[in-house]
């Protein structure tokens, strides 16, 4: 080979390899971010030299969406990333966005090998959570680590600039995955930390209901829960917690009771109000009437608010001067609109009696005013019971009359079968009784008694002419006039022992006999042909015995017999 041909041989060899080499440089270049100086800005490109045989373009848009946050010019230096260096028009092709991605992910990497916090701006939702700008590069946030609790609202969390936590990164799939959640639980464990080293009873606080059972709430603090007892939300009657307060809620709360080794904290809502019953008599003096509110109805009466917090219990007795035996839930319903009078007051077990009907006439003084024992009165038969009829004296008012005062003679039991309920009937008012709410008539005061005026003019001792009604072997029934019944025993038909024998008698005989005992209550006499045997024997020894102390009483009997024939023929 001649000097020439090795002269011509190595810069074609030189050339080749300075070649190779720079497109090797060039080619490593791509994929990189560097340093470009911005030359122009056209209507939606930028034009930056990054020291390559051409420039390249960037789309606006990449700098920002609104023109007052593109605060780029001409002459400012920007990194971008090279992705391609020559393309058909032989311009480079870079990425803004790119750029600030592979930024991004450097320094991400640096904070999660600190465990360090990164801002970040949700902007997006995804299945399973939601999408999120770490300063160009995208992470994904899963539904459970958005928040501690349940948040109804996601929409105030989007768009705004907060911090999370990387839980992990994967540069090669570029994944991310941060928590919002941990920070939180972070700063919650700060503040319970600082809240309870500065807790003290009676502090108020700010919290969030986080929990309603059927005995209260738990309220968070900030990093710790406290109870809200049902009793301690309000002064006022509250049957179930969330009838005053739901989840979410921001609450004001007083620490009434904080136990430093449990670190139980009791709260109060109420505890923030005075309490209503210190003033209570000023506000409600006994015997003053008011208007109220029914809260709630019970078998045995119904509650009722006068104001916030004080409630007072109407009994079932004190509902109405007339209704006795009704449920209370007949007289009054639930958020009716009553007038109550004040009766007691017990501060201590912090109750009030109050009282309906108190508050209208009482229909019994009424009636005593406009009506007096002995007055007859006509009105229907309302009820009738094993006791008596209860006959309607006014639209609310009843007497009674009971079984003994519906007939002089006769069974009230059997003689009550012949009325029947709704029709009238007359009768006499025997008393009127205020106090018991009692009216007590009789039908049989209406005429007169003619069995007690015949009883009446009967004496112990009187020998009375009888008829014989009944025949038993316990003795005779008799009737004594027209409305006295008697009887007479079976040791009492005769003196003489042979002579006590029933079959003797016959019913309708008229027969003699002594009054022994009267019994106005049963309306009965008894009687005795033996007493009255024995009462004339009595007499005729007086009369005739006198004179001759020894004859017999056959004798005395003999001339006692001559004597009333002799009288008799005279």
């Amino acid at each position: 080979m001649s000097q020439a041909d090795i002269t011509n041989t190595q810069p074609k060899e030189s050339f080749a390899e300075l070649l190779d080499q720079s497109f090797q440089e060039m080619t490593s270049i791509e994929g990189s971010v560097v340093t470009g100086t911005v030359l122009s800005i056209e209507k939606d490109m930028i034009l930056i030299d990054v020291g390559l045989k051409s420039e390249g373009r960037v789309p606006i848009r990449e700098f920002g969406n609104d023109e007052d946050e593109i605060k780029i010019k001409a002459g400012d230096n920007v990194e971008v990333f090279i992705e391609r260096l020559e393309d058909a028009n032989g311009q480079a092709i870079l990425s803004r966005e790119k750029a600030r991605r592979e930024e991004s992910w450097v320094n991400l990497e640096k904070a999660l090998e600190k465990q360090q916090r990164v801002n970040g701006v949700i902007f997006g939702k995804v299945k399973g959570g939601f999408t999120v700008d770490l300063e160009g590069a995208t992470a994904f946030l899963p539904g459970s680590q958005v928040d501690i609790r349940p948040i109804k609202d996601l929409s105030v969390l989007m768009g705004t600039p907060q911090p999370f936590q990387i839980l992990k990164m994967d540069r090669r799939r570029g994944n991310i995955v941060v928590s919002r959640r941990a920070v939180l639980e972070d700063s919650r464990a700060e503040a319970r930390t600082e809240l309870v080293a500065n807790l003290e009873e009676g502090q108020v606080l700010q919290g969030v209901i986080k929990n309603i059972t059927d005995y209260g709430a738990f309220v968070d603090l900030g990093g710790v829960d406290g109870l809200l007892h049902v009793t301690d939300i309000s002064w006022k009657r509250i049957n179930h917690p969330s009838e005053a307060l739901q989840i979410g809620e921001s609450v004001q709360v007083k620490v009434i009771k904080f136990n430093d080794e449990t670190q139980r904290i009791s709260l109060g809502i109420k505890q923030l109000t005075e309490d209503p019953w210190l003033k209570v008599f000023e506000r409600f003096p006994i015997g003053s009437k008011m208007s109220g509110v029914v809260t709630n109805i019970t078998d045995y009466g119904s509650f009722v608010e006068l104001e916030d917090g004080i409630e007072g219990l109407v009994h079932v007795s004190e509902m109405s001067w007339t209704k006795k035996n009704v449920h209370p839930g007949k007289i009054v319903s639930t958020s009716e609109k009553v007038e109550v009078m004040i009766l007691e007051i017990d501060v201590q077990k912090r109750r009030i009696s109050l009282g309906i009907k108190q508050c209208i006439d009482n229909p019994w003084e009424k009636y005593k005013t406009e009506n007096k024992i002995g007055d007859t009165i006509e009105g229907e038969i309302r009820n009738i019971t094993e006791f008596g009829l209860f006959v309607a004296l006014s639209e609310d008012i009843d007497g009674l009359v009971h079984l003994s005062d519906i007939s002089w003679d006769g069974n009230g039991d059997e003689l009550i079968k012949d009325f029947t309920k709704g029709t009238s009937v007359k009768a006499k008012i025997l008393d009127i009784d205020i106090e018991k709410e009692r009216i007590s008539l009789g039908i049989k005061q209406l005429t007169e008694d003619l069995t007690s005026t015949e009883l009446g003019n009967l004496s112990k001792g009187s020998i009375v002419t009888c008829t014989v009604s009944v025949i038993s072997d316990k003795g005779l029934d008799v009737s004594v006039g027209d409305n006295i019944s008697g009887f007479i025993k079976r040791n009492d038909l005769a003196r003489e022992r042979s002579d006590q024998k029933t079959e003797r008698f016959g019913v309708g005989d008229k027969i003699d006999a002594m009054v022994t005992n009267i019994d106005k209550k049963l309306r009965k006499v008894s009687l005795s042909i033996k007493a009255k045997e024995i009462e004339e024997e009595k007499k005729v020894m007086e009369e005739y015995g006198s004179s001759d102390s020894g004859a017999s009483l056959g004798d005395i009997l003999g001339a006692a017999l001559a004597k009333k024939d002799e009288d008799s023929s005279s």
